[in-house]
């Protein structure tokens, strides 16, 4: 399977990315030529979604490393870390990120000893090399997760976990869109997610892209669809995978999780292993970003609240690994116990 939209892709030396701020009005591609115009897409939303990214962060930096000027081979390696760690600043809760960062950082330790010129083409190499991977991988978990989808299925989903999310089909819809190829006649649900609004303008336009039978439903909504007996299955993406299974996801997904457990309801997370950490044993140590109170404060340029009202706006909450029926990832579907299973899968992925 394959998707009609292409999110983020490398051509010509540069990083070609839909503008997913403009969607659904308008469907533009952005052409950047420099790796501070991709920092500030990652930051703005122009790109969003983990594996993506991930992806955009690869080549971001073998963007910023092939327009490095010629200098010595420490300040050549001074400047390459430079630009790492300007990307680790964007999105801390993202596990993606900092897996591609890590990933890049290995591949120029490699290569160091090689002439620059070669070292900025094997780093553009490897961008290049991830993004085709996250495509495999998605392609993956789509035929993983679909068995889990059942013929006259209602399934619910929130904010945006397709292929605008990751270079590929999608984690999340990606399994959606598996289940619809294979010809299961199945309906989602789809979460506004506020306050950015992803399942309005990103989800439902993929969706319909796809011809996949779908309703718009604020967030406020969906305890009242699983008490009417209308949702099936809720199947969501992930940002940050904590060994124990907690999942850090976009705000709200919590909620969706207690509810679904209170109906019994199936949750489902998918997620590729990249965004699996290891290191941190519960979602506790996982870090959550909060942004801008204007993305409250605002919807569209429009003012929805008084000037001066304090905003608090976490990007994410963590859903303990209690209320998650499986995690669905590109080496299989992992059910509890998921600090065992977990275990048993999340290696590195191989080059």
């Amino acid at each position: 399977m394959g998707s009609a939209v292409r999110t983020i892709f490398w051509k010509d030396d540069a990083v070609v990315m839909i503008d997913q701020k403009a969607l659904p009005h308008e469907e533009r591609h952005l052409t950047l030529t420099d790796y501070k115009d991709v920092i500030a897409a990652i930051k703005d939303l122009t790109v969003r979604g983990a594996p993506a990214i991930g992806v955009a962060a690869a080549m971001g930096i073998a963007l910023g490393t092939l327009h490095l000027a010629d200098s010595s081979r420490e300040d050549f390696k001074r400047a390459f870390h430079k630009i790492c760690d300007q990307f680790s600043q964007t999105r801390p809760t993202a596990r993606n990120l900092f897996w591609a960062i890590e990933r890049m950082k290995a591949r120029f330790s490699e290569a160091f000893l090689a002439p620059t010129d070669q070292i900025k083409r094997i780093l553009v190499e490897e961008a290049m090399r991830i993004c085709e991977q996250d495509i495999a991988i998605n392609e993956r978990i789509s035929m993983n997760g679909r068995s889990l989808i059942q013929d006259g299925d209602n399934i619910l989903t929130h904010c945006n976990a397709g292929a605008l999310a990751t270079a590929g089909c999608g984690t999340a819809l990606g399994v959606v869109s598996a289940a619809w190829e294979e010809g299961k006649k199945i309906h989602v649900f789809v979460d506004e997610t506020r306050p950015v609004l992803q399942g309005a303008r990103l989800t439902a336009w993929e969706l319909m892209k796809e011809k996949i039978p779908a309703t718009l439903i604020t967030d406020n909504m969906a305890g009242f669809l699983m008490k009417q007996g209308r949702v099936s299955k809720v199947i969501v993406g992930a940002d940050r995978i904590a060994a124990n299974g907690d999942v850090a996801n976009k705000i709200g997904t919590y909620s969706l999780a207690v509810l679904a457990k209170e109906h019994d309801i199936p949750f489902y997370v998918a997620a590729p292993l990249s965004t699996v950490d290891v290191s941190l044993q519960n979602g506790d140590k996982i870090p959550i970003e909060e942004r801008d109170a204007e993305e409250i404060t605002m919807i569209r340029g429009t003012r929805v609240a008084p000037e001066g009202m304090h905003v608090y706006n976490p990007a994410f909450d963590v859903t303990p690994s209690r209320y998650i029926t499986a995690i669905i990832t590109e080496a299989g579907v992992v059910f509890p116990p998921y600090r065992e299973g977990i275990g048993k899968i999340a290696q590195r992925p191989k080059k």
